[in-house]
């Protein structure tokens, strides 16, 4: 066995601490293929850690994998879609801790779930190493196209404060966020 190695799991050994282009390296082997995880900064320095750690929890390989692959996209991924991308780089994550990341993000408030009527939840971050994005979507019934609208026209925020603290009073409750989808059809379905 080769120095550093780790002990066969099933179909998968682990080797730890091999040198490789003087740099420290997690290989694994995975189904006889050699696999090599990215070091923390091919990762991305993940700003969020003190988030999950404050909340209680561990950041994981598996977490800051699925985080990676939420922060780097502007896409509405499902859970299958993010098991996907995460197993390209992390083969031995599988789709139930997938589910379960996902289920612990959404409870502590850095990713959202979003129900676009099509049968799937689909999941996007929150907060993202540069801040907040708050956005609305635009939601084609024909294609299942998704748009997120950030520009916003003076009238409209201004609507929607008004609207906050209209409820806000009439209600006696103490809005912090909303989430708004619209729906209808994109130009190209319009011309089918």
């Amino acid at each position: 066995m080769p120095e550093g190695a780790g002990e066969a799991l099933g179909s998968k050994k682990v080797l730890t601490n091999c040198i490789c282009r003087t740099r420290l390296l997690l290989k694994m082997v995975v189904n006889n293929k050699w696999w090599v995880m990215p070091t923390e900064s091919e990762r991305g320095n993940h700003w969020c850690r003190g988030r999950v750690r404050g909340c209680g929890f561990r950041m994981t390989m598996g977490r800051e994998a699925v985080l990676d692959v939420l922060s780097r996209t502007e896409d509405h991924l499902s859970a299958e879609d993010i098991y996907m991308r995460v197993h390209e780089t992390y083969p031995a994550i599988g789709l139930t801790s997938v589910y379960r990341t996902l289920d612990m993000l959404v409870n502590i408030g850095l990713v959202y779930k979003f129900d676009f009527g099509d049968g799937r939840a689909r999941f996007e971050i929150a907060e993202g190493p540069k801040g907040k994005d708050h956005h609305h979507h635009l939601v084609c019934t024909g294609c299942g196209r998704i748009v997120n609208y950030r520009d916003f026209i003076d009238e409209e925020v201004a609507l929607l404060k008004k609207t906050e603290e209209g409820l806000s009073r009439k209600y006696n409750f103490a809005i912090t966020n909303h989430l708004i989808q619209f729906y209808g059809l994109c130009e190209a379905c319009r011309k089918k």
